[in-house]
C-alpha cells in the first residue's frame, strides 16, 4: 500500500473510531404497564415516582454509560390488554425490563408473559399471594408486602380485640380472596376461638354498600376485616357511616390508610379503624425526608403510596444492573436474587425464594385532623418480620420457580 493512500485509511479509522465513541449509546429500555386510565389516583403518583426516580438517574449519568427511557403503556385494568402491551414492548421495543400491574389479576398475566418470554417483570404493585407463591416464576419479582404480609400485620392489631365473631368484605377477585385466605389463616392461628360469620365478596367497582352492609349486619359480627378500595371503599364507609355501624363495629382494614383514598374519604374518613397506610407527613427518616422533598419540589405536591412505589420499583431496577453489570435477563435473576436496594421507607431486599420484596408498610389507626383522615399511633412494619417460613413457601412455589 503507497504511504498516502496508507495514511489516509489510518485516518479515516481513527475518524472512525472518535465517531463511534462520540455516538450515544442505545438507551436502556424499561417496559412498564399500568391501569393509568382506570385507577389515577393511585397510577398518577407511581407515573410521577418513577419519572422521578429516571430523571435523577439520568442526571447522575444514567446506567452502564447508557441513559434510561420508560416506556410505558396503559392496560385499562384488563389483563388481555396488559398482555398485548407486553407482547408489544418485549417484541417490537426490545425492552430490557418489563414493570408495573396494578391489579392483581393483571399481574398475573404479566407474570405468565414473564416466564414464556423469559424478561424479567418486577412486579410493583399486584399484591396476590400467588404472583410469588403457587404461581411464582424465574422471572417475576415482586415489591409491594403481598396480602399475607400485610394481613400478618394487621392479625397483630386484631388478636388484641374481644372480637370472637369476625365477617369479611373483599372484591371477588383474586387480590380479595388471597387476602381474606391469608387474615382467617393467620388469626386463626393466633386466636382458635374466632369464627368467621359473614363473608361478603361485591364485584371490583360495583359494590352495592347498602346490601352488603345489611347482609354482614345480620350475622352480628363483633368485627369486620375489610378489603374493599377506591371507590367500593368510598361508598361503604358513607353507608357505614349514614348507619350507625362505623365506628360503633371494630373494623381491620387493608390499605385504608393510604392517602390516595383518604384524600376521597376526607371528613367522612372513619375514626379507629386499624390498617395498613402511610402517614407520608409524619415520617422523619432521612431517607423518606429527601424523597419527599425531592417530589414536592418536582411535582408541587406530597408524596402518596403510589409514588414511593413508583420510585422503589426503579431504584430496584437500577440496583439489579448495576449489580449484573448488564441488561441480559437471565445475569438479572441471579443480581436480583438477594439484592438490597433503597427505598423511602428504608433499606430493601428481595429474597431469593420466592422473589418477594422485605418492604414494609405502616400499620395505624384511623383519625381526623381538620376535615382529613390521617394515620395516628402508627408503627412501621419491616416486611422481612412478616414473610413465613422456607419450608411453608416451598409446599406452595413450584420447584422449577427457585432454580
Amino acid at each position: 500500500m503507497k504511504p498516502v493512500l496508507l495514511g489516509s485509511w489510518v485516518l479515516a479509522s481513527l475518524m472512525a473510531a472518535v465517531l463511534a465513541q462520540a455516538a450515544p449509546k442505545a438507551p436502556i429500555k424499561i417496559g412498564e404497564i399500568n391501569s393509568y386510565s382506570t385507577m389515577p389516583q393511585f397510577t398518577q403518583p407511581y407515573r410521577q415516582g418513577w419519572q422521578l426516580a429516571v430523571e435523577e438517574i439520568n442526571v447522575a449519568g444514567g446506567l452502564l454509560g447508557r441513559k434510561v427511557e420508560v416506556i410505558a403503556r396503559d392496560d385499562a385494568g384488563k389483563p388481555e390488554e396488559a398482555l398485548r402491551h407486553a407482547v408489544e414492548l418485549t417484541s417490537k421495543e426490545k425492552v430490557d425490563v418489563l414493570a408495573g400491574g396494578f391489579l392483581s389479576n393483571v399481574g398475573l398475566a404479566l407474570a405468565d408473559h414473564a416466564l414464556k418470554n423469559k424478561r424479567v417483570f418486577i412486579a410493583s404493585e399486584p399484591l396476590t399471594d400467588a404472583i410469588v407463591w403457587d404461581k411464582g416464576n424465574r422471572y417475576t419479582f415482586r415489591l409491594r408486602p403481598s396480602t399475607y404480609m400485610q394481613a400478618a400485620m394487621l392479625v397483630e392489631e386484631a388478636v388484641k380485640l374481644p372480637a370472637k365473631r369476625w365477617a369479611t368484605i373483599a372484591p371477588n377477585y383474586e387480590y380479595g380472596q388471597s387476602a381474606v385466605a391469608s387474615f382467617k389463616e393467620l388469626l386463626k392461628a393466633r386466636r382458635p376461638d374466632v369464627e368467621f360469620v359473614s363473608e361478603q365478596w361485591p364485584a371490583q367497582g360495583k359494590l352495592d354498600a347498602g346490601t352488603t352492609l345489611t347482609s354482614t349486619m345480620q350475622a352480628k359480627p363483633d368485627a369486620i376485616f375489610n378489603v374493599t378500595f377506591g371507590a367500593d371503599l368510598a361508598k361503604l364507609v358513607r353507608e357505614g357511616n349514614q348507619r350507625g355501624i362505623f365506628p360503633k363495629v371494630p373494623v381491620v382494614s387493608m390499605l385504608s390508610g393510604e392517602p390516595e383514598y383518604l384524600d376521597v374519604l376526607k371528613d367522612e374518613t372513619p375514626r379507629n379503624w386499624i390498617v395498613t397506610g402511610y402517614p407520608w407527613d409524619q415520617i422523619d427518616s432521612r431517607e423518606h425526608a429527601s424523597f419527599a422533598a425531592n417530589y414536592y419540589r418536582r411535582f408541587n405536591e406530597y408524596p402518596k403510596v403510589g409514588s414511593v412505589v413508583g420510585y422503589a420499583t426503579m431504584q430496584a431496577i437500577f440496583a439489579a444492573i448495576k449489580k449484573a453489570n448488564s441488561t441480559d435477563n437471565e445475569k438479572l435473576v441471579l443480581a436480583l436474587r438477594g439484592l438490597k436496594f433503597s427505598t423511602p421507607f428504608g433499606p430493601a431486599e428481595f429474597r431469593a425464594i420466592d422473589q418477594q420484596s422485605t418492604m414494609g408498610a405502616y400499620v395505624g389507626k384511623l383519625e381526623l385532623r381538620g376535615n382529613r383522615g390521617t394515620m395516628a399511633q402508627w408503627r412501621y412494619a419491616d416486611g422481612k418480620a412478616y414473610l413465613p417460613s422456607d419450608a411453608y413457601v416451598r409446599a406452595r412455589r413450584p420447584a422449577e420457580a427457585m432454580k
